[in-house]
């Protein structure tokens, strides 16, 4: 019997964002994006995978419900955590990146190739949430959006 309380997934991203019609407006116009649900001036929902949603919410309501938090902060003043979206090729990053630039965020690096054997570039939305854009030669990543890591090489001579 496992002593595990509680199941080992990840169903839900709640990020809170500062004004949510330019947050809306970033992704779902911007971007692209579908919204599975948007509440002005509450919460947008997108379907970002199986089983997976990213939510947007006033950070007033979730401070209000919540509780306020000091905000987790790296040594250059962004927040430590990278959102990741995975593509199928270094010139889906590039594309991806200028959809992100054109949308209102900025980018942070350009797409390139990383000492681990892929293709990233780097961006923020309005609020400054900082996202990896990366093609993994070593990542499959299904229709369904499943990702699933096979054999990764790093080239000759291993």
């Amino acid at each position: 019997m496992s002593t595990r309380a509680m199941a080992q997934q990840l169903s839900l991203i709640t990020l809170g964002v500062a004004d949510l019609a330019v947050t809306h407006a970033f992704y779902a116009d911007g971007l692209g994006w579908a919204p599975t649900l948007y509440v002005p001036g509450e919460v947008l929902f997108l379907q970002v995978g199986p089983g997976m949603l990213l939510s947007l919410w006033s950070r007033a309501e979730m401070d209000a419900e919540a509780g306020a938090t000091a905000p987790a902060v790296g040594r250059d003043g962004s927040a430590p955590v990278t959102l990741g979206h995975l593509t199928g090729s270094p010139a889906d990053v590039d594309a991806v990146l200028a959809a992100a630039a054109a949308a209102g965020g900025a980018v942070l690096r350009p797409g390139g190739r990383r000492d681990w054997g892929g293709y990233s570039g780097y961006f923020t939305d309005p609020d400054g949430f900082r996202w990896e854009v990366a093609h993994n030669p070593g990542f499959v990543v299904a229709p369904d959006g499943s990702v699933r890591i096979g054999t990764v090489s790093n080239g000759p001579g291993e």
